[in-house]
């Protein structure tokens, strides 16, 4: 069924997934969408010290810059030249716009045959009353919020109308279920955000709150990054095989940009 431009895209009732006895696949694939306009107005907000980034759109509508474009089609020819036992056979993705469009691209330059998947649970952290404010502008109106951030910290906080990162593990906790059934010879693509992508690290490591966090203050999860996970065997924990890797883009024509995107307040 083609819709949307993708070879096949279905949407999946929970119960209709398929429950394979055969323990589920041993390789996983995350990717962050590729840059987004409020990738890049957001870093010139802050750049200005303004208090409001410009964004027009609602955050699930939000599309790519035309290097973010370029980005995903260098993601796809990557895809494409991937021996045919690495390739992705299935793709979840976020519904925003962004995520959609990494996806859309990604596939129809690779040429890859597969079944999409898109899934709410896997969309961006809700911030809630600080949406579309810069680091600035939440100290400059919202200060006993950011106060109440510094004493809770990154993964405990929750902005008023907005998620925590915990609340983001609890349905991702129930994603991943889905995502990790199959044969051993499916390879899920999952193509989602920057804190989505951290949090999906966080369980299918086993990692614990500072693990995570030490890894959040030293860098954002690059656009059209590839982070792949391998496991020995069903039940084991999850191991990084590649690590927020960006060398494809360069390799398959494109250019490399991180933009960091929890932006609630600066890293505790």
């Amino acid at each position: 069924m083609a819709t949307n431009g993708y070879r096949r895209l279905v949407t999946v009732p929970r119960s209709s997934l398929a429950q394979d006895a055969a323990g589920g696949p041993g390789a996983l694939i995350l990717v962050r969408h590729a840059e987004s306009v409020g990738n890049v107005l957001r870093e010139e907000a802050e750049a200005a010290g303004a208090a409001t980034i410009p964004i027009p759109d609602r955050d699930a509508d939000v599309g790519l810059t035309g290097l973010g474009e370029s980005q995903a089609a260098a993601l796809g020819r990557w895809l494409a030249d991937l021996p045919d036992t690495d390739r992705p056979t299935v793709v979840w993705t976020s519904p925003y716009r962004r995520a959609v469009d990494t996806t859309r691209i990604a596939l129809l330059t690779s040429g890859l045959d597969v079944c999409v998947h898109v899934d709410e649970r896997l969309r961006d952290r809700e911030l809630g009353i600080l949406d579309r404010l810069t680091a600035h502008g939440i100290r400059q109106r919202f200060p006993d919020e950011a106060e109440r951030r510094q004493f809770l910290g990154k993964f405990y906080y929750r902005p008023p109308g907005g998620e925590s990162w915990a609340d983001v593990v609890l349905r991702l906790r129930s994603v991943i279920v889905d995502i990790t059934h199959g044969s051993p010879t499916t390879t899920p693509l999952v193509v989602s955000h920057d804190s989505v992508t951290l949090l999906l690290r966080y369980v299918l490591e086993r990692m614990d709150e500072a693990a995570l966090l030490d890894i959040a203050r030293v860098r954002s999860v690059g656009n059209a990054s590839v982070t792949r996970l391998l496991r020995a065997a069903p039940g084991e924990p999850w191991t990084v095989d590649a690590d927020n890797a960006q060398h494809h883009l360069i390799e398959h024509g494109s250019v490399p940009t991180q933009h960091e995107a929890d932006h609630d307040v600066d890293p505790a």
